[in-house]
């Protein structure tokens, strides 16, 4: 099965996806319309080839990745709150105005460094303060492997929670429609939410298993950082030295942990691969939910779109607004 370079994104009522040049955002609203956003696209590391070395453009990727999907969150968002503004309108008889809506760097940039720090904070900072807590400060083997097990049992414990909400239910469908979506294009089916729908909803190239990847090659990578700060300090590092350290080395886990996906993803029919990838993938059990077929249209507009592939589907400016 080929690994194509597609990827793509759940988001309010919608799906992003992203190809080497575009990427396209469709959002269905209540009268059952489907309006994509299609936008040129050129990753970092295609524009600068000293940005394309292997682990680098992991680095680089993860970063980016990170600010589009904001991005593209926004935009869904912003969909969002004008339908509901319209319906209210139209409830009180009264004629609805779209008002334009200019794009805003720094309110972009601010949600971006937030989400990074409140995901830093809970999920990175917190282990290593209840580790340290429980006296496992000396071997730095036990202290990562305990650090990480709270890590992912925290991050576990977050998505099965959040996924009993309705509208985090709806977004967890619409990831599924992403996977099955982009299996039928690897796959070279047609693209139809029929036959998308006969497509497993578990992929192995997918944020979920990245994000596992990492939580299991920090332990590693951070045992030997705190070992060798251990030799070269002459004591082990207590809580916010290991923090310090190993926020430093995260650009490094992030970009390996990039390699080892796309390599998952290539050599996905390889038995030893298919061993590796099924924890990832048990995973996405909770982060993907079983679509419907108007939520497979929807993920499939956007690929669509994405690849510059005629759709149906209504297309509207960068601003939504406008």
């Amino acid at each position: 099965m080929p690994d194509l370079n597609v990827g793509g994104q759940a988001v309010i009522e919608g799906v992003m996806m992203r190809s080497s040049d575009k990427i396209s955002t469709a959002v269905r609203i209540p009268n059952g319309e489907i309006l994509v956003k299609t936008e040129d696209y050129k990753s970092l590391s295609a524009k600068h080839k000293i940005l394309n070395i292997p682990i680098l453009r992991g680095a680089v990727s993860f970063v980016e990745m990170m600010i589009v999907g904001i991005k593209t969150l926004n935009f869904s968002a912003d969909i969002a709150m004008q339908e509901a503004e319209k319906e209210e309108a139209e409830q009180k008889g009264e004629e609805y105005k779209v008002e334009e809506k200019k794009s805003n760097g720094w309110m972009l940039a601010l949600s971006a460094i937030f989400a990074l720090g409140f995901g830093i904070a809970i999920f990175f900072l917190t282990p290593l303060v209840l580790t340290d807590y429980f006296g496992i400060t000396k071997d730095a083997l036990m202290f990562n492997l305990v650090a990480g097990g709270i890590r992912l049992t925290m991050f576990v414990l977050y998505v099965w929670g959040i996924s009993f909400f309705g509208e985090f239910k709806r977004i967890f469908q619409y990831h599924g429609a992403e996977h099955k979506s982009i299996y039928a294009y690897e796959m070279g089916d047609d693209l139809t939410p029929e036959r998308a729908a006969t497509h497993t909803r578990l992929h192995p190239r997918c944020g979920t298993s990245f994000i596992l990847i990492v939580a299991l090659l920090a332990m590693v990578i951070y045992a030997v950082s705190d070992t060798v700060f251990t030799v070269y300090m002459g004591v082990a590092p207590v809580w916010y030295e290991r923090f310090a350290v190993h926020f430093s080395l995260l650009p490094l886990v992030a970009g390996v942990s990039y390699e080892l996906l796309k390599i998952s993803g290539k050599t996905r029919e390889n038995a030893l691969t298919k061993f590796l990838i099924q924890p990832g993938l048990w995973l996405q059990m909770i982060t993907t939910k079983e679509p419907s077929k108007d939520q497979i249209e929807v993920a499939l507009a956007a690929l669509k779109a994405s690849l510059g592939i005629e759709t149906e589907a209504k297309a509207v400016e960068n601003n939504p607004a406008a």
